[in-house]
């Protein structure tokens, strides 16, 4: 397989990961407020829940692409484990740098930070896979990194921290909290 189609993959990530996470903005809503689907949909309009946005369609394409031809690059793990790492730090930190200079948000800045943040990751992922041949050790790093952010994601998505990154910004709560009114 030639780099060149490995970029293919990547730049079709683009487009599943923004698909996916634009779907799952609104499936836990969607849902009735279904809490077992809680743990890779967004629950609330924080920006810990928009991360969760890139991270899990990010991660089921990386499945798809390594049962495709992943097993033929020796970091291929680490590579999109530094791709999604790369996603979920850039969301907030472009987020947050524009609100400070605006003042406020903007939903189409929002947009397209999600896009950058996922375009961003997709291209450090390629990098990462083609340029690193390293020993196989560094993928199992991609891997222990990816179920740390697995498990990070859902562990705080039922037990969120209460500080600026998990509050939501309209309720002023924190992860799943619905009003029952809402729903009925």
């Amino acid at each position: 397989m030639s780099h060149r189609t490995m970029l293919n993959w990547e730049l079709t990530g683009i487009a599943f990961i923004f698909t996916a996470g634009s779907v799952l903005h609104f499936l836990f809503a969607l849902t009735g407020h279904w809490r077992p689907i809680a743990w890779f949909a967004a629950v609330n309009e924080s920006v810990w829940e928009h991360l969760k946005l890139t991270f899990w369609p990010g991660l089921i394409f990386a499945l798809i692409e390594y049962l495709a031809f992943g097993q033929r690059y020796k970091a291929f793990w680490l590579a999109k484990w530094l791709g999604l790492l790369a996603m979920t730090v850039l969301i907030p930190l472009l987020f947050y740098g524009y609100v400070a200079v605006l003042g406020r948000h903007n939903m189409a800045l929002d947009l397209l930070i999600f896009l950058i943040a996922i375009v961003a990751g997709q291209l450090l992922s390629y990098t990462v896979a083609v340029r690193i041949t390293a020993h196989q050790a560094f993928s199992w790093l991609g891997v222990i990194g990816l179920l740390a952010m697995a498990l990070t994601f859902i562990v705080l998505t039922y037990n969120p921290l209460h500080n600026f990154l998990f509050r939501c910004p309209q309720t002023q709560q924190y992860g799943i909290a619905v009003d029952l009114r809402e729903s009925a």
